[in-house]
């Protein structure tokens, strides 16, 4: 099967940088891997390769992830193992196809791999693990911190969202011997087996990891720079694989350091069309998995297969399902997946409120037509046991069409979030919460703890559905107060909308602390939003686009280790067009605070709600920002305006326009 070359392959193994990190504060332990070394190609150049079984090594594979596709599915992790075991061990339907003059070296090496069946602990485990962390992003070293089980036990694999600028990376086992927490391969998810998010033409990526797992080095040489001439100088250290200056791209007739042909089908090769090991690549890993060298020779003990489960008979011992998402919208489908371990031959599920209501497959879609809660249970057995799990709040169905407009909730009326029409998503110890007792108007609003020790954590408020289908457009109102800590905190509140119920999402507006979210100033210490400390926000630009009749919008606070922030009076109604007469504005209109210095807010006080003008003029009436129109609430409103463009100087804000109009004096005083 000729695979496809994707983007630019490159794993990275023994990459200086790498290296150094491991090694910077152990000097002492640099020199120690020239020592583990020798003793492993000492091993290597006396090790007699024998029959019989092959060897088994325990794999759990650690999934990374911030429940994006990079949270790839159990069948993917399996597949990859299906994988590796036709690759090691002569059983890949394409080896017959490798040319002529390398099919007699094509290897049986004769390693099988297997899913680790006991954690740790002792526990029942399917040899996959899952952890939420933004790290995905990275693959780096911290990610790998996240979790990991002991080297001597298990092989671990880290699959994440990148894999540190590479499709995947690991290290040769003398370099790994004297540092077991760098010990393992990360793979990056989109180059996990050949299905899911992968594909065929990735899926010899891990092959080529564990290869250097195992002590191969690349087909040119110890380096991660094919095509260069000075490579046809270096060797792999292994007999029966040509001088090679390396390969990119598939070219199985291709020479080029004075060899009749180089092995282009190789699993170390960067050619994306692997198809095999040679019998002296097979000879070097197990001399790698035989010697004392970074733990591989206890990985295969009889006493290591029964710890981790290995020598056992599989049995049922887990029930456990996902959902692709937990809110749908009424009139859409779900998928649900049977995570249940291992040796499941019978299951029943049953969705309460769902068509169908009940299934026996693994991976049933399910309908939900009217709004609500709805439970979710599955049974599952192995024909000797059975096990049940259960969700009551599985999935949560909201209208279609949503509520019509025009929405305002000001908190005052609601005693817990966890029973109204809003979501939260959180890590379940912070995020939005009710506060009694502080509000923009009145005595309650949402809060978010926030200070140092949620730097990076990002906090999101989710509403319910509606109808904008009828709508040529609609304006969000907000009030909001937030202080720093420090000057350096740039937190970042982000609007975003949906027209699809959810299922993605739009960013409309993003407020940074540092050009407008600060409404408090820097406070180090308890920050209580006063009366003046709180601005209201504005999104007009919900457009044609979201004329749907399941809209919905978001809030999402990402912490810069500042202060805590409030939220208050969301109102989500018709954008009219024109401007409303001054008639009804309250003479006590004011700035604060005045002089101003990058912030500013006019306190507007009104009789009825509308839209109104608001223009920034100098001293000569010549407009120095863009005009902007707003929505006053009716009562108190507080408006920010654009300050942080203007020099320092005095200016006039009108508010309104015509003969409808007031003007307020505006000082920019910056520097004292």
């Amino acid at each position: 099967m000729s695979q496809e070359q994707v983007e630019g392959f490159t794993c990275k193994t023994n990459d200086p940088s790498f290296v150094e990190r491991m090694f910077q504060d152990r000097p002492e332990d640099l020199l120690r891997t020239h020592d583990a070394k020798m003793e492993l190609d000492q091993w290597t150049a006396g090790s007699v390769r024998g029959g019989g079984d092959p060897f088994v090594i325990p794999v759990v594979f650690h999934i990374i992830h911030t429940n994006g596709a990079e949270n790839i599915s159990d069948a993917q992790v399996a597949d990859a193992v299906s994988v590796l075991n036709e690759d090691f061990n002569k059983q890949n339907p394409d080896w017959t196809t490798v040319r002529p003059q390398f099919i007699d070296r094509v290897a049986d090496v004769g390693i099988r791999f297997e899913l680790a069946k006991r954690d740790p602990s002792g526990s029942c485990t399917n040899g996959i693990t899952r952890t939420i962390s933004d790290l995905t992003n990275e693959g780096d070293f911290a990610m790998t911190q996240l979790i990991q089980w002991p080297r001597g036990r298990y092989m671990n694999v880290w699959v994440g969202a990148q894999a540190n600028g590479a499709a995947g990376y690991t290290n040769y086992p003398w370099v790994l011997d004297g540092s077991p927490n760098s010990d393992g391969i990360v793979i990056r998810s989109n180059y996990v087996g050949s299905i899911g998010t992968s594909s065929p033409g990735r899926s010899r990526v891990l092959s080529h990891e564990v290869g250097h797992w195992l002590n191969l080095m690349h087909c040119w040489g110890n380096s991660n720079d094919p095509g260069l001439p000075e490579n046809c100088f270096e060797d792999d250290n292994v007999d029966d694989t040509p001088l090679t200056k390396g390969w990119t791209s598939c070219s199985p007739s291709g020479s080029s350091c004075g060899s009749e042909l180089d092995n282009v089908e190789n699993y170390m090769e960067y050619s994306f069309c692997g198809k095999m090991f040679t019998q002296g690549q097979g000879d070097r890993m197990i001399a790698a998995l035989t010697s004392s060298i970074a733990d591989r020779s206890q990985l295969w003990q009889e006493e290591n297969q029964s710890f981790t489960g290995l020598s056992l008979t599989s049995t049922l011992c887990e029930a456990a399902f996902s959902s692709e998402r937990y809110e749908v919208c009424a009139g859409e489908s779900i998928t649900f997946t049977d995570l249940s371990f291992n040796s499941v031959t019978q299951r029943t599920w049953d969705f309460e409120g769902g068509e169908p209501s009940s299934s026996s497959l693994g991976a049933p879609v399910v309908i939900y037509s009217t709004p609500g809660v709805y439970p979710v249970s599955l049974t599952v057995s192995d024909g000797l046991s059975t096990l049940f799990v259960a969700e009551p709040n599985a999935i949560r169905v909201l209208a279609d069409p949503g509520a019509a407009l025009p929405f305002a909730e000001g908190f005052e009326s609601i005693a817990s979030l966890s029973n109204t029409e809003w979501s939260t998503i959180d890590d379940g110890t912070n995020g939005f919460r009710l506060n009694a007792g502080i509000g923009a108007t009145s005595g309650q609003s949402l809060h978010v703890q926030n200070g140092p020790t949620w730097l990076g954590e990002t906090y999101s408020l989710v509403s319910s559905t509606y109808d904008l289908s009828a709508t040529d457009a609609a304006v969000l109102r907000f009030d909001y107060a937030f202080a720093r800590r420090a000057q350096t905190n740039n937190d970042l509140l982000r609007v975003l909308v949906s027209n699809d119920c959810g299922r993605t999402w739009s960013v409309r507006r993003q407020i940074w602390a540092n050009t407008g979210l600060n409404t408090g100033g820097i406070i180090p210490g308890s920050f209580i939003p006063s009366e003046d400390q709180w601005a209201q926000g504005i999104v007009t630009n919900i457009g044609a686009s979201m004329q749907v009749s399941g809209f919905r919008f978001k809030f999402e606070f990402v912490s810069d280790g500042g202060n805590d922030f409030f939220l208050d009076n969301i109102n989500l109604d018709v954008l009219t067009t024109g401007v409303r007469n001054l008639t009804t504005v309250h003479a006590g209109n004011r700035i604060q605070p005045n002089p101003a210095q990058n912030s500013a807010q006019a306190i507007i006080t009104r009789a009825i709600a509308g839209p109104i003008l608001l223009t920034i003029r100098d001293l000569l009436g010549r407009t120095v920002s863009p005009p902007l129109t707003v929505w006053l609430s009716q009562g108190v409103n507080r408006i920010e305006l654009p300050v942080e463009a203007l020099s320092n100087g005095s200016y006039l804000v009108q508010i309104g326009s015509g003969s409808d109009q007031e003007l307020v004096r505006l000082i920019v005083q910056r520097g004292f």
